[in-house]
């Protein structure tokens, strides 16, 4: 029996009801070493049974973590909270079948025929991934479209795609009501349906904590569905936040959950060697050596899951990337995400991964069924057969220059298998943030960049209102308004002029050009 067979059987665990599995094999850790990460993994296995059942994890907030509750309600910690979660799927689905049936019927079409959302980090990224995993437009019953930004540009360009609105379902999703980006898009989105004659409230949806600004904003809309203050952005694709996208282009919701219920026994498993997740956590400290050393790759071969790798960015970088650790000591936390799809971007930095800075350990997610109707492309060999050879490939192409490597297998790109790969990720994220001893479950540098965007803009109103008809430098202005920051000062005249907001009066360098009132 060569070496690479016996780490294959002992490094590999499966979630059998899903038929997922992970092979860390070519991570290159010993049996040494993994035994050694027993009492490490049994606090984390214990910290996980105390947020399941309840315990307060998200101390910043005062707040429960119970994403997991969403596809198994009778775990949450209360009968009340059993009931919300089996009453939101209900309504869900409710609401779903009365649109696809026109029940529910837009201000002056027959039927709506398609949906935006809009909603901004996991408000968007989750439904994105799922929507492109399982849609099809030959079986979709809505098209789906995003607004994910305040871009202006992005914004009209879909809006041109969408065409005639009168058939257009809005989705707005929003914990609050106040973030900014998702802000924008709706009052963007409102403005091109009273353009366009029509109602937007006849045509629009809020997902929203009650008693929100949004809340409050979408009395007299078609429907509003509840955020669970208990369940944060990254994690709330298997709430309401993805659910309704999913079941209004008409996925079988109940399997995507069922496929994450089923992960999630197989990794509650507190056996590192019998658990997806415990051993995908485990690869990851060991790569990077508990702080992030190397970055994961992240590589599906499949077109169907080519937003994971953006999806998995928010869940592993906004929940591991922390300045402190849960003691207050500053640790400078992470682990960075990158990736697309195979076979496409093996031609762009596989070259650099097998020979060039050993700085990464690759994720390749490979799905053992294609096709049934695929063309061969040579005799007895077919297009897939081609693609999934290049992922044992490279994968033995890296592992010849000694690099890392994890190979994730689902059976097929369906619901359930896309519901147990989000939660497979959820669960290794839980795990590892325990092992570094970081809290995974809030996003201080977030805050920081809302609030520092926020006094930008104030800064530019300031900036405005001190133009005027004599010709200025940045570095007056910032003089004459009181702001320290010249640089900001001159960047934001630079985009005021570019914009017709402004005028550049005499060209030239920073601390050359000067600035008047439009």
């Amino acid at each position: 029996m060569n070496d690479a067979w016996s780490r294959f059987v002992r490094f590999r665990a499966a979630a059998d009801a899903v038929g997922l599995t992970v092979d860390a094999s070519r991570m290159g850790f010993d049996d040494a070493w993994f035994a050694g990460m027993a009492e490490p993994f049994a606090r984390a296995f214990a910290e996980m049974r105390a947020l399941e059942s309840g315990a307060i994890a998200n101390a910043d907030e005062n707040r429960q973590v119970g994403h997991y509750w969403l596809r198994a309600p009778s775990l949450a910690p209360t009968a009340e909270l059993k009931r919300e979660i089996e009453s939101s799927v209900a309504a869900i689905k409710r609401f779903a079948a009365d649109v696809h049936s026109a029940k529910i019927k837009p201000q002056r079409a027959a039927k709506f025929t398609q949906v935006i959302a809009v909603g901004i980090g996991g408000s968007a990224l989750g439904p994105q991934f799922v929507a492109d995993a399982l849609g099809h437009p030959s079986t979709d019953r809505m098209r789906l479209r995003f607004i994910d930004n305040t871009d202006p540009d992005g914004i009209a360009r879909m809006l041109a795609e969408a065409g005639d609105l009168a058939a257009t379902l809005c989705v707005i999703t929003s914990k609050s009501g106040g973030t900014a980006e998702t802000r924008n898009g709706m009052l963007m989105l409102e403005a091109a349906y009273r353009a366009s004659g029509l109602d937007f409230g006849r045509h629009a949806v809020a997902i929203t904590m009650p008693g929100s600004q949004l809340d409050r904003q979408a009395q007299g809309w078609l429907a509003r569905f509840a955020m669970f203050d208990w369940v944060g952005g990254r994690t709330s694709e298997l709430s309401a936040v993805g659910l309704l996208p999913a079941a209004l282009q008409g996925f079988d919701i109940d399997a995507m959950l069922a496929g994450a219920s089923s992960c999630d026994a197989a990794t509650r498993i507190e056996d590192m060697r019998r658990n997806p997740a415990a051993l995908l956590a485990a690869a990851w400290h060991f790569a990077g050596d508990g702080h992030g050393r190397r970055d994961m790759v992240v590589l599906p071969y499949t077109d169907r899951l080519a937003l994971l790798g953006r999806y998995l960015q928010q869940l592993v970088m906004e929940s591991l990337g922390k300045r402190l650790d849960r003691d207050g000591r500053i640790v400078e936390q992470g682990l960075t995400v990158y990736g697309n799809k195979g076979s496409t971007d093996q031609h762009a930095y596989v070259q650099q991964l097998r020979d060039g800075i050993d700085n990464f350990f690759a994720v390749f997610v490979r799905v053992l069924e294609s096709r049934r109707d695929a063309v061969e492309i040579e005799p007895g060999v077919t297009a897939n057969d081609y693609l999934h050879g290049f992922l044992l490939g490279t994968r033995e192409a890296l592992s010849q220059n000694s690099r890392r490597s994890i190979t994730i297998t689902i059976p097929r790109v369906d619901a359930a298998s896309v519901g147990a790969l989000i939660a497979l990720f959820e669960r290794a994220v839980g795990l590892y943030a325990s092992l570094i001893n970081v809290n995974a479950y809030h996003q201080p540098g977030v805050e920081a960049g809302k609030k520092a965007a926020s006094a930008i803009l104030a800064l530019q109103g300031r900036v405005l209102a001190a133009l005027d008809a004599t010709p200025r430098h940045a570095v007056e202005i910032a003089r004459a308004i009181g702001a320290g920051d010249v640089e900001a000062v001159f960047l934001l005249l630079e985009y005021l002029a570019a914009n017709g907001r402004a005028r550049v009066h005499t060209p030239g360098r920073p601390e050359a050009a000067t600035f008047v009132r439009r």
